[in-house]
């Protein structure tokens, strides 16, 4: 059987959510989209996910969430990570981080896909091997879903293409994200495995990864704390879809996608964002 899975690339604060709401259900349907996943740790102001969003990204029609380096940054999130089934932070992190190593979605057609995060070592904050962590998870996965999906948030590119490799043949998919701007090299692995390097960014593109780029600039230029207010132009989707085969879990294509929004919204955040973050030396 086949299933199609939507993974959408990291959604940057109000503008991204807003063309979420907007398209995501038509694109579902055009596509025959059995799930979607979403990074969604840069949702909430530019950075963070809160416990109101979270339950938006429900609405819209998001089935697994996935986190990265930001995954606890609006700390009201911990409940929401440590109760709910459909949401991921990164697996790599300390043993003793809240929430879960991987979750599942069980689609309408009994086909049930896993998604796993792991999180990069190089110029990121610790965390452990993502190598020694997806070994030990995936015996137990194969038990538990039919069909495997693993996100490595790293920001150097040799991470995500080694990552690719190491696991074709072992999982249905390998997609990259953090560093926001969507890679060309889509393909097919050796092994069977589909594999991005970068799912882009779902949110403003006239923009410094979905801050103003005024603001980052004028941070570049001056080495001085700056806040970076999100950017309001040019907002789209950027995403894949994957088609896989349930029975041999092989990977049979991958598409990448951009959706652009017609109409731009001037406002930079809502009551539920709260306010930018200051720079703090991490954009994505």
């Amino acid at each position: 059987m086949k299933v199609k899975v939507l993974c959408v690339g990291d959604v940057v604060g109000r503008p991204g959510r807003r063309i979420l709401a907007s398209q995501l259900s038509g694109l579902v349907r055009q596509l025959e989209i059995d799930a979607v996943i979403v990074n969604a740790e840069n949702v909430a102001g530019g950075s963070g996910l809160t416990p109101q969003i979270y339950d938006k990204l429900g609405r819209y029609g998001v089935h697994l969430i996935t986190l990265g380096d930001h995954c606890y940054r609006k700390k009201e999130i911990v409940p929401i990570l440590e109760s709910q089934p459909n949401i991921v932070r990164p697996a790599n992190l300390s043993p003793a981080a809240a929430g879960k190593d991987f979750a599942i979605y069980q689609t309408a057609k009994g086909v049930s896909v896993a998604v796993v995060a792991l999180i990069g070592r190089i110029y990121m904050k610790p965390a452990d091997c993502p190598y020694a962590k997806i070994d030990s998870l995936l015996p137990r996965l194969s038990q538990q879903a039919d069909i495997i999906f693993v996100e490595m948030h790293a920001e150097a590119t040799s991470e995500k293409v080694a990552m690719g490799y190491y696991l074709d043949g072992k999982v249905s998919c390998v997609f990259g994200t953090h560093t926001h701007v969507m890679t060309a090299d889509e393909r097919i692995l050796r092994g069977g495995t589909a594999y991005i390097t970068d799912l882009g960014m779902t949110g403003s593109h006239d923009s410094v990864l979905g801050r103003k780029s005024e603001c980052v600039i004028r941070a570049f230029r001056t080495q001085m704390p700056c806040p970076f207010e999100l950017a309001s132009g040019d907002v789209r989707i950027s995403a894949i879809a994957v088609a896989v085969d349930s029975h041999t879990k092989k990977a049979e294509s991958i598409e990448r996608i951009q959706i652009r929004e017609e109409i731009a919204d001037e406002t930079t955040y809502d009551n539920d964002d709260g306010r930018p973050d200051p720079l703090n030396g991490f954009l994505s």
